[in-house]
């Protein structure tokens, strides 16, 4: 019976030997996933964080973005306003240079009246006074 127990003894050993391996073994391989996924957390927390700074610096772009086009917004506004203004000056302008023509168009048919009546009271003067000569001619001829 003590051999018995000595072969019993023997092969429980070895089949804990065996036990162990095994066990050895799925430790081992629990082990590399264990640093797999931790190495695959570190690579996605690495990856997120860089999501985040993007996440943050695309939405400060936004927020930049947005207040070019709100002042770009108000520059229209305030440029339409003008163009309002300066047409409307323009049409003021408009109507003062087509007062400004018709007054010298009639400045200049009264300059053109007054010039032919001028040359009429001159053409006048110098009938009169070719028959004054005339006549200051005849009587001085009549006086010798």
């Amino acid at each position: 019976m003590n051999r018995f127990f000595s072969i019993f003894n023997c092969l429980g050993v070895a089949v804990l030997a065996v036990l162990c391996a095994i066990q050895w073994q799925a430790n081992s391989r629990l082990e590399n996933n264990v640093e797999q996924l931790d190495k695959t957390r570190i690579e996605q927390s690495a990856k997120i964080a860089e999501q985040e700074r993007t996440l943050k610096d695309d939405a400060a772009d936004l927020e930049d973005l947005r207040q070019r086009l709100s002042m770009s917004e108000a520059q229209l506004q305030k440029a339409v306003a003008e163009g309002t203004r300066l047409k409307a000056a323009l049409d003021k302008w408009m109507a003062a240079v087509n007062q400004r023509d018709a007054a010298l168009k009639q400045a200049g048919e009264q300059i053109q009246k007054l010039a032919g009546e001028r040359n009429e009271t001159i053409q006048k003067f110098n009938d009169l006074a070719d028959k004054y000569n005339a006549l200051v001619k005849q009587m001085g001829g009549e006086s010798k």
